[in-house]
């Protein structure tokens, strides 16, 4: 059991730097993006250290800490005897899917990455500062089904989740027009 928690400390690490790296990599966007529009030679200078951090935060940060935390989950769920038994625990099914969602956005966030690293420039800072909440929704879903390990209850989370998404947009646009007004 004390082994099983050394694992389990090292995987809760491991996704609180990935999700930092997920939050901040966003974040960095918006600033890349909005850089993009500024004029010489401040555009340059600020896209080229704007490369260098969201490279250093991606390949440094992000990538290590998804990968680690993946390895000890996997390590947690398949080489336990608990993680067999949560296995076999609908809840952990529907954290799975949320797992699986989060790899789905760490890929696209991967994507925009590579795009603007080389200078492409496909989405609007609106769009990042929206995109950014994704994380936040799939990080307090996952918690909340590890916290209560429950999966009938599911559905409120999702509801829940849903009206949380709706008070995130309602404070993006109370936000967007304060800063419309300076």
């Amino acid at each position: 059991m004390e082994f099983y928690n050394y694992l389990k400390s090292l995987h809760l690490i491991f996704v609180i730097t990935w999700f930092a790296g997920l939050f901040y990599i966003v974040r960095l966007f918006v600033y890349q993006i909005e850089a993009n529009d500024m004029p010489s030679p401040d555009k340059e200078i600020l896209q080229k250290q704007y490369k260098i951090m969201t490279y250093r935060l991606w390949y440094i940060i992000t990538w290590p800490s998804a990968v680690l935390a993946s390895l000890f989950a996997f390590w947690m769920l398949f080489f336990t005897d608990l993680g067999k038994a949560w296995l076999q625990m609908p809840w952990m099914h529907v954290k799975l899917g949320f797992v699986f969602v989060l790899y789905l956005y760490h890929y696209k966030c991967h994507k925009i990455f590579k795009e603007l690293q080389n200078n492409q420039v496909k989405y609007t800072t609106n769009f990042m500062r929206l995109w950014n909440e994704g994380a936040t929704i799939i990080l307090f879903a996952v918690v909340f089904l590890v916290i209560l390990k429950n999966a009938v209850n599911w559905i409120y989370g999702v509801i829940g989740i849903l009206l949380f998404s709706v008070l995130i947009m309602l404070g993006f646009k109370f936000y967007k027009r304060i800063r419309e007004r300076k």
